[in-house]
């Protein structure tokens, strides 16, 4: 079945500061279709609310950044903080006087994010060092690592900066596509290769001079039109040593060895959210709110939970037995690894949540549209 009909009740297109691209911002998920009773919540496991903080609202796909026991957050208005995940207290906030359209990457010292006027913004600690133009909106988080600043543009451009001068130190340049996807991408570093998702491939670059050393196909173009033909990687992937597993938006979930620059397996798949697993399992939630695992060694699915459709579901985040997933309705749901089973669930504000969800030590962190940080602690 065609999926455009799904997909054109969310989309909107924005003009790109490069004139001729268009860039697609789809959520993820299909018409409404009534959703079923939860009943209620019979807690199998303790869990408890640690602390809560705030960064204001949050309107653009936020990537928590966590190194050691922080927190890098950032809200639409310009904040960006640093948070001690142990507490849910401020180690310092800055508020930029600009609005973001893309955050947070960060290496401990250095952080970024980037405005709606496309400039690169990055911070030393909590005090601003520089500002530079970029040639086209941006929605993915930056990287910072060894020195350098990364970015990912929705133009498929990949750019690197000096963290310290602001010094643009190369470019990679992709033609782009009539559409691209208004959602955030991906961009990391495996060993000493910079990958990111370009297109429905996995592509690994020298980080020095943004020579391509490898590429992967994830998943190929199909469909009648521009919008069915949108295969981009999204954010959310899923590393086991030199093994990366990420989603093709609303086409595939595939591994990729990202030493040899080889395609592992793929597999048809239909979300816009990421995923997560470790060395035997992968978990993801598809637009229709089902919830799947797949076997790590060859993409063959293991179960599949239907509790949760049509709720809107976020990346999930594996913490030890238990998968954690968001919804529309900012509730936070445990499910059981093993098959999907209820765990537990728990409000936030009632706004749904917009980041990824992270483990920082003991507590899971999530962030929702109306700029609310919780921290909840499984016992």
């Amino acid at each position: 079945m065609s999926i455009l009909p799904f997909i054109r009740k969310f989309i909107h297109l924005f003009a790109l500061s490069m004139g001729a691209v268009l860039l697609l911002a789809a959520c993820a998920g299909p018409e409404r279709t009534k959703q079923l009773d939860l009943g209620s919540n019979v807690a199998l496991i303790g869990v408890r609310n640690a602390w809560t903080s705030s960064v204001g609202g949050v309107a653009f796909p936020l990537q928590i950044r966590v190194v050691d026991n922080l927190l890098f957050v950032a809200g639409t208005d310009g904040n960006v903080a640093a948070i001690d995940a142990r507490t849910g207290g401020d180690l310092w906030r800055i508020s930029l006087g600009t609005k973001l359209s893309a955050g947070v990457g960060s290496d401990g010292r250095f952080s970024s994010v980037v405005s709606r006027d496309n400039e690169l913004i990055v911070l030393d600690g909590s005090k601003e060092i520089w500002r530079q133009k970029l040639g086209a909106v941006t929605l993915t988080a930056p990287l910072v690592a060894g020195g350098r600043v990364f970015v990912l543009s929705a133009d498929r451009s990949v750019v690197g900066f000096d963290a310290s001068t602001g010094r643009k130190l190369w470019q990679q340049q992709r033609s782009g596509d009539a559409l691209v996807l208004g959602r955030s991408g991906i961009v990391m570093a495996v060993g000493d290769t910079l990958v990111t998702g370009l297109g429905g491939r996995l592509v690994g670059m020298n980080p020095l001079n943004g020579k391509i050393r490898w590429e992967a196909q994830v998943a190929n173009s199909r469909g009648t039109n521009e919008v069915e033909r949108l295969v981009d990687l999204v954010s959310g992937v899923s590393r086991d040593d030199n093994q990366v597993c990420v989603r093709a938006f609303q086409s595939n979930v595939g591994c990729v060895d990202a030493v040899k620059g080889s395609t592992i397996w793929s597999k048809s798949a239909s979300a816009a959210t990421g995923i997560d697993g470790d060395a035997l399992t992968l978990f993801g939630a598809e637009s229709d709110g089902r919830v799947i695992a797949w076997r790590r060694a060859d993409g063959e699915r293991l179960w599949v939970s239907e509790r949760l459709r049509f709720r809107s579901l976020s990346a999930p985040l594996l913490v030890g037995e238990s998968i954690v997933i968001g919804d529309e309705a900012g509730t936070l749901h445990f499910l059981s690894r093993k098959d999907g089973a209820p765990l537990n669930r728990l409000p936030t504000d009632g706004s749904p949540v917009v980041s990824n969800l992270v483990l920082v030590g003991k507590t899971v962190v999530a962030v929702t549209q109306r700029g609310g940080i919780f921290g909840f602690k499984p016992e």
